[in-house]
């Protein structure tokens, strides 16, 4: 699939925006809280006198803050139960290094287990359990900053979002560094990410006492006063403003723009870091973004349509952030309310995406990951032709990479059972067979040689010949089929020149003729 011209091109502030709505669900706070810190952090700095480089570095630190703390949602959830609940209590009343805070947390120790169960993980945690957790916050800075060196930002945001959890008081984590020693831009963040909370649950005069009860504690007390005295023009408007547009339009410099191969890359590279919040998905993304490639490659899409398959391989499982690992990582069947937060979470995969122009068609493919041919699917119900092929692709690609990687209530299955259990789905009518034998082959499997179309159509010109015989116009194809009006005109003119038609009648005629469709369902779909 080379010679093909990529014009895909995405704002890094849209990707990196993109996934701190994940971040936000992660953390039980609204879509948002992020891009709302963010929006206070540049209002303070502005307000502070920093010059548009430093307010770069603020907006992406703001924006990177807690991207590392889902990384060890595994172990949080071994010991605290449900992860987003425990990560939700960091904006609680207490200060994290106080008495109080502690105390609270050691209640949650095994919560939602059977009594025997909790006083089993309280005298695990007594003995290593403390330790362990300590170790988990400071390396969160650290994975923070090794993503942002993987997308390419300055020297100066990682070593900002590495001093995420310092204090002003040098009772933070790692605790290296104290007062005017941690990055501006790391103090920025962290007084915009507390008082952002208190300010929607409170209002402005509750984020007003937390910055002045936390002052030359966690916070730079200058900072602290400065955000006092500017309360209301700081957090003004916060509700009214459209949030992911402001944040987007307010990056500070020039827009950091990636396209063609460092698209990928920056993909991958979040891909990879949202598979960190299980021990069971690790590398699950970029597997499935490759097998995905594959299959699509060799069902006759085209490179732009493969290169779409492929990146919403790589985004399929971002949804996943808003569901806890006491759900993902049980070895215990699952309760009907833990399914229903199961099947959300392709739905926070599309939300998370849908508000960049370049995002949003990978969403679109992504939802339909869980959907089945026969409706079974989720979150939608979704059946037959409803489901695009891109998505069929991605959906048994993303079944066969699932069940040759251990889950936590069964091991890995051999490429033979998973084989076995894919054509097992397409006799149960809930995955087409081309799709799936595209998917086997693509993995290494001896299938049956697909036959082609009459006059050597492909599978996907038959596809657009159906509906362009239905009476479908350009637009109207590329919508039910999840790609763009250029890519269906493209194939429409390979249709005319194999089939030697002139005209939409003409190749409804053959469509007919060849079985394509029957004369019944083409006389309903264009009779006036």
């Amino acid at each position: 699939m080379t010679g093909v011209a990529d014009r895909a091109h995405v704002r890094l502030a849209e990707l990196v925006a993109a996934l701190s709505l994940g971040v936000d669900l992660g953390f039980g706070q609204p879509m948002e809280h992020v891009l709302r810190q963010t929006l206070i952090a540049l209002r303070l700095a502005e307000r502070a006198g920093l010059n548009e480089q430093r307010r770069a570095d603020v907006y992406y630190t703001a924006l990177l803050v807690t991207v590392g703390c889902h990384a060890d949602a595994y172990e949080q959830a071994k010991w605290f139960g449900d992860d987003i609940e425990l990560k939700a209590t960091k904006y609680g009343p207490h200060d994290a290094r106080s008495v109080r805070a502690v105390v609270e947390n050691m209640r949650r120790i095994g919560s939602g287990n059977p009594p025997l169960h909790r006083l089993r993980v309280g005298l695990a945690f007594a003995l290593s359990g403390h330790r362990e957790v300590e170790a988990m916050i400071m390396t969160h800075s650290g994975l923070a900053r090794g993503l942002a060196e993987q997308l390419g930002l300055a020297q100066s945001v990682r070593d900002a979002v590495a001093a995420a959890y310092e204090r002003w008081d040098g009772r933070g984590w790692p605790g290296d560094l104290k007062g005017e020693e941690i990055p501006i831009a790391a103090r920025l963040a962290q007084l915009a990410e507390y008082t952002e909370v208190a300010q929607r649950v409170g209002g402005t005069q509750a984020a007003i006492a937390l910055a002045r009860r936390r002052a030359g504690k966690q916070f730079d007390p200058r900072l602290s006063e400065l955000l006092v005295a500017a309360a209301d023009p700081v957090f003004e408007g916060l509700d009214e403003v459209g949030n992911w547009q402001t944040v987007i339009d307010a990056e500070p410099a020039l827009a950091v723009v990636v396209s063609g191969d460092r698209f990928d890359q920056v993909l991958r590279a979040v891909a990879n870091f949202v598979d960190l919040k299980s021990p069971y998905t690790l590398g699950h993304a970029s597997a499935v973004a490759e097998l995905a490639e594959r299959a699509a490659s060799g069902h006759g899409l085209s490179a732009d349509e493969v290169r779409t398959v492929r990146r919403a391989g790589l985004v399929h499982d971002f949804g996943r952030l808003g569901v806890s690992n006491a759900i993902w990582d049980k070895r215990g069947p699952l309760g009907a309310g833990e399914w229903e937060r199961i099947r959300m979470f392709p739905y926070l995969t599309e939300r998370m995406l849908r508000f960049s122009d370049a995002l949003a068609p990978l969403g679109a493919i992504a939802v339909q990951d869980r959907e089945r041919l026969d409706g079974s699917g989720y979150p939608r119900g979704l059946a037959g032709t409803a489901i695009s092929r891109s998505a069929r692709i991605l959906a048994a690609a993303d079944a066969y990479q699932a069940m040759r990687e251990p889950r936590p209530y069964r091991a890995p299955l051999s490429a033979e059972e998973a084989a076995r259990n894919l054509r097992a789905e397409v006799t149960a009518g809930r995955f087409d067979d081309a799709t799936v034998s595209a998917v086997l082959e693509a993995a290494g499997h001896r299938v049956p040689r697909r036959r082609e179309g009459p006059a050597g159509l492909t599978e996907r010109e038959v596809e657009v010949l159906k509906l362009l015989a239905l009476g479908l116009s350009n637009k109207e194809i590329a919508a039910r089929l999840v790609i763009s009006p250029k890519t269906v005109g493209s194939h429409v003119e390979h249709i005319y020149a194999k089939i030697d038609a002139s005209s939409r009648a003409t190749a409804s005629l053959f469509a007919v003729q060849h079985g394509l469709l029957p004369d019944g369902e083409l006389i309903g779909a264009t009779a006036v």
